[in-house]
């Protein structure tokens, strides 16, 4: 999940900020891969003239400021050194290609602040290069003709040959590719951006898993059937293919262990919702001690930086800037490879008998999303921007079955104070001035109800006495919206005043009986609203992970729309979430955990197939 853990009303208001950062800024600029080391050579073009010395530069970044330091001749930059940054670990930072690795030495180098963005990480980037040209501007230089040095590129075809092709490098598919590369075979995975990890690396970096020693030192006892009974009580559990999601939970314990064996450190184990037991959502961290909790957002690169570093250790390959495109096929319709287009337009072609989908979902697809327009109408998502549903669409191609999944995993939040997300209990209703859920449940179970009533957001109501921190600092916010009586909330509510009175008036007389025999919320957190001041929370949702997609069976092997295997066709990770989701996400950790285990299936089965 991609939100927010419990911090103060600052703490939220700046996290918020910074996913609003996040969704807007996408660029598919390609990453320069920076070459061997050479000395810097002035442009000719553009001589540059310092005061030699070394200099500080400042900007913005994704979560704070970026601070370089810089070091010049009297013609030339000698040096960059990132000295502080508070990036996101496996996105900015911690990455062979990622900016504070690639981009110091390709200023070098060039002597240009022309050198590529690294897409998926273009906030950092330009922190870089403005912090640089801060310097370079206090040294004497012309920074804005530094932006203007042409960087050397040259676009070409190429054809390569693999035992084992994957398109994606976000969880699925290194889980894949390190399967595959044990296994022997040659593996080459094309990547969409610069960085890999995909919409992992922008998670929470949570694992699930059920009967782990975490969970024992807890004091919590857990099974891999509990963990499937619970799956079953989620909302269009019909929609489940029991054999993939009890497979999952009987090898979850064994899936966490490896990916702990390659230096994935788990944190703790934290609770799904206050209100469900046994605990069994398990957050990572780092040698830096980089861990988040709660509904937070940005430590998946505790998972992906590990992943990547080991597919490299066996000797993967990654095509980086590269969109898969198009799965291969010969005269007889049997698959053969696949090829993409990388960002400078040449194309890469890979012979492979085996090739896995692993390209994410499709959030980020305007087109794909319409189906869902009555609950997610103007929704956000801090997805990449890669995730597009390219894996459907190259794979129906090779008539691959499909499932266009009911609903999508959308939590409904104030943007303004992260309301919605950090376990508030008062009363919320939806677009029409109605109470639909049990509001102390799990925030998917509130939204799912919220979707089902045909509403695409909803109100949190609220008065001075409401104990919630992220309510009361909502309470001071301008954009909040407040009002003397019901009847004039209503109106700013631009919702039915006699509805919504009703609802408050109801609400109220369950918060004196002690008992809300509606919902079945406790009675310890019926609070009735009331109050000289009334407020509203606007509650607009935020997709993150898009369910159904490919059709494929237990062996991660891809169904053709009469159910029969393609041979040679894998898939994993959100491209494939048929069968492992009904109608609500039932647990972080879930996604990656899934995408994980069936990664390694099908790298595990690719391999095989040589």
């Amino acid at each position: 999940v991609f939100f927010f853990k419990q911090k103060t009303a600052y703490e939220i208001s700046a996290c918020l900020v910074g996913s609003e950062m996040c969704i807007r800024d996408r660029s598919l600029a390609a990453c320069g891969d920076g070459g061997k080391k050479t000395e810097p050579t002035p442009d000719a073009s553009v001589k540059q003239s310092y005061t030699a010395g070394t200099y500080t530069g400042t900007a913005t970044g994704m979560k704070g400021d970026v601070t370089v330091e810089v070091t010049v001749s009297e013609d030339a930059i000698t040096d960059v050194v990132v000295k502080e940054h508070q990036e996101t670990y496996g996105i900015g930072y911690g990455l062979e290609t990622s900016p504070v690795e690639v981009l110091p030495k390709q200023i070098v180098e060039t002597q240009s602040l022309g050198v590529d963005n690294v897409t998926g990480a273009t906030i950092t980037t330009a922190a870089i290069k403005n912090a640089v040209a801060s310097a370079v501007t206090e040294a004497g230089g012309d920074a804005e003709a530094l932006k203007n040095v042409p960087v050397e590129k040259t676009a070409e075809d190429q054809t390569l040959d693999a035992d084992v092709v994957i398109a994606g490098a976000g969880a699925a598919g290194l889980a894949a590719g390190i399967e595959a590369s044990r296994a022997g075979a040659k593996v080459i995975i094309l990547e969409k951006q610069g960085v890999t990890g995909g919409a992992t690396t922008r998670s929470g970096g949570k694992l699930l898993a059920a009967g782990t020693e975490w969970q024992k030192k807890q004091g919590y006892e857990d099974t891999p059937q509990q963990m499937l009974d619970y799956m079953k009580t989620m909302d269009g559990a019909d929609q489940l293919n029991e054999e993939m999601v009890k497979a999952f939970c009987d090898d979850s314990v064994e899936n966490m262990t490896w990916l702990e064996d390659m230096g994935v450190m788990i944190y703790d184990v934290e609770a799904i919702h206050q209100s469900l037991t046994p605990w069994r959502v398990h957050n990572t961290t780092n040698a830096a001690g980089h861990h988040g909790g709660g509904m937070t957002d940005g430590f998946g690169g505790n998972i992906t930086v590990p992943m990547t570093e080991e597919y490299l250790k066996n000797n993967g390959e990654i095509y980086y800037n590269t969109t898969a495109d198009t799965i291969l096929t010969d005269a007889n319709g049997a698959i053969v490879g696949l090829s993409g287009t990388k960002a400078d337009g040449s194309k890469l072609t890979v012979n492979a008998k085996n090739v896995i989908i692993a390209t994410g979902g499709y959030a980020q697809n305007k087109e794909m999303m319409k189906r869902y327009t009555q609950t997610t109408e103007g929704f956000v998502t801090s997805v990449p921007a890669g995730n597009v549903g390219d894996g459907l669409t190259m794979a129906e191609k090779v008539n691959a079955q499909i499932y266009d999944a009911p609903a999508t995993q959308t939590v409904y939040l104030d943007f303004n104070s992260g309301v919605g997300i950090n376990e508030e209990a008062g009363l919320i209703v939806n677009a029409e001035g109605k109470r639909v859920a049990n509001e102390y449940t799990y925030q998917y179970h509130v939204a799912d109800a919220i979707s089902k009533s045909g509403s695409g957001y909803g109100w949190y109501i609220a008065t001075a006495n409401d104990p919630a921190p992220t309510v009361q600092y909502a309470m001071t916010l301008d954009k909040t919206l407040k009002a003397n009586s019901i009847e004039e909330l209503a109106k700013l509510m631009e919702v039915d005043a006699a509805e919504l009175q009703a609802t408050i008036d109801r609400y109220n007389e369950l918060c004196a009986a002690g008992k809300d025999e509606d919902f079945g919320k406790p009675a310890d957190h019926m609070i009735a609203v009331e109050g000289e001041t009334y407020y509203a929370l606007k509650l607009r949702p935020n997709v993150t992970v898009t369910f159904g997609g490919l059709v494929t069976d237990i062996n991660a092997q891809v169904l053709d729309t009469e159910n029969n295997p393609i041979p040679g066709l894998y898939a994993a990770g959100e491209v494939a979430f048929t069968g492992l989701f009904g109608d609500e996400y039932p647990c972080c950790g879930m996604a990656i955990g899934g995408a994980v285990y069936y990664g390694r299936i099908a790298g595990q089965l690719a391999a095989a197939n040589k």
